[in-house]
């Protein structure tokens, strides 16, 4: 039996790359993209910025001087031994705007059990966040330009001042049981939902 789940593991951990990287054009985003309703995703990704900006003083001063903010209302996850994450969200701009929607997803291993829903807010702070967001392959977390995970005790040694390059990222509404939350290996994709 333990063998059999090494194999299973091996071959998941060989095939991330290829998926990732395919994440952007394969069937499983189209289909995706065309069950996005981005009327009800834009509201919900609204409705999830205010909510964390009320809750959060630095979330609200970040806001005031944002390139863009990737709102990701509800994401799900969940696994054992190897794990999967996905969710929907959308670019709001300074103006207030949502033009752009896009996707989340990946795979992950290792000691992990139970599912878990969350939301996330990522926080493009210069021009070339934005630019890299919208890559031709998406952005596969990881790579530059930096994000970084704001908890507790990290908000208090970051200001505006010194928070006006890369990106940072704000988790919110954590539901279920499953331990641990991150953005490494997942990568961001934009979508075309139908209008």
């Amino acid at each position: 039996m333990k063998s059999i789940i090494r194999i299973l593991a091996a071959a998941c951990l060989a095939t991330l790359p290829a998926i990732l990287t395919g994440c952007g054009t394969s069937p499983a985003t189209n289909i995706n993209a065309a069950s996005v309703n981005p009327k009800q995703l834009a509201r919900e990704s609204r409705t999830a910025l205010a909510k964390l900006c009320r809750s959060n003083p630095l979330a609200r001063k970040l806001q005031a001087n944002a390139k863009g903010i990737l709102v990701f209302p509800t994401i799900t996850k969940g696994g054992l031994m190897i794990g999967g994450m996905g969710g929907n969200g959308a670019a709001i701009r300074p103006d207030g705007t949502i033009r752009d929607f896009y996707q989340t997803a990946g795979l992950s291993y290792g000691l992990q059990a139970g599912i878990q829903q969350y939301g996330y807010a990522l926080f493009l702070m210069d021009d070339d966040a934005v630019r890299h967001l919208n890559a031709s392959n998406g952005w596969e977390i990881g790579s530059s330009p930096s994000v970084v995970v704001v908890d507790e005790g990290f908000s208090g040694s970051i200001s505006t001042t010194t928070a006006n390059r890369g990106s940072y990222v704000f988790f919110f509404n954590q539901r279920g049981l499953m331990g641990g939350m991150g953005l490494q290996g997942s990568k961001i994709t934009r979508i075309h939902p139908p209008r």
